[in-house]
């Protein structure tokens, strides 16, 4: 079958990111064997962007607005036995009507929240549960972060393989915007975190016995609140925008 422009770029694009051994997040966070490594997904843009995304439901991906600029096209990368990436369509896109893409950049907090809707099902994908965060909020609370990013910042064929890293919440948590750190560094010098590809990841917290999805991540900073990774990992919170997943999902027919 004969490739439109776009199709091969995004197939171009796949095989230049992973072409390498992958990792994901910076600070040497271990890969995921368990349900994450089967639930968290990468997703390519036509524009040359990509993220991560959280598989909640049979056919419905959790991920980050600003992941799903409009105008662009967007596929979900699946491996054959061979570990060759196959690029799986996207039958929709929705971003929350709420968020504002300038906002993020300057990591201020925003409904940085989106879903995509897939065709069919993806052989031996699991759905994570959905959830929203424990109340009250407070700063030490741990939280594991996921996703598919690269592991040395700039890097980009260091990335594609499912890690996760346990990191806590700052100061000042609360129901706009949760900041990770690695108790391990505290932000003084380079730790685990977030990095490029890892936004829309899924961010989880325990409860009652279970690894639930409570948000998503939006941004990095390096150490000390610079420019870079291994520093804070921004997070985007469910509480406010987990009634609009799920209408958004019901609308749909992707029921969780």
């Amino acid at each position: 079958m004969i490739q439109t422009g776009r199709a091969l770029a995004l197939t171009t694009l796949v095989l230049s990111l992973f072409a390498s051994p992958a990792h994901a997040l910076v600070g040497g966070a271990p890969a995921s064997s368990d349900a994450l490594g089967r639930s968290v997904l990468t997703i390519v843009g036509s524009r040359g962007n990509f993220c991560s995304g959280a598989l909640i439901a049979p056919t419905l991906v959790l991920s980050a607005a600003h992941c799903v600029t409009p105008g662009a096209s967007y596929k979900i990368v699946q491996y054959d036995a061979q570990r060759q990436p196959q690029l799986i369509a996207v039958k929709r896109v929705a971003d929350h009507p709420q968020f504002n893409a300038q906002g993020i950049k300057a990591h201020r907090a925003s409904a940085d929240i989106a879903l995509l809707q897939l065709t069919e099902p993806l052989p031996g994908k699991t759905a994570l549960p959905l959830g929203i965060p424990t109340e009250p909020f407070e700063a030490g609370q741990s939280y594991t972060v996921a996703g598919i990013g690269v592991a040395a910042r700039g890097d980009g064929k260091s990335g594609g393989t499912v890690r996760a890293a346990a990191l806590v919440s700052t100061s000042h948590p609360g129901k706009l915007q949760i900041r990770l750190l690695d108790p391990a560094t505290n932000n003084e010098r380079p730790g685990l975190g977030a990095c490029t590809g890892d936004s829309g990841g899924p961010v989880l917290q325990q409860q009652n016995g279970r690894s639930v999805v409570i948000g998503v991540i939006s941004w990095s900073t390096g150490a000390k609140n610079t420019a870079g990774c291994g520093g804070l990992t921004g997070v985007t919170p469910l509480t406010l925008y987990r009634d609009w997943i799920l209408q958004t999902a019901k609308t749909w027919g992707a029921g969780l």
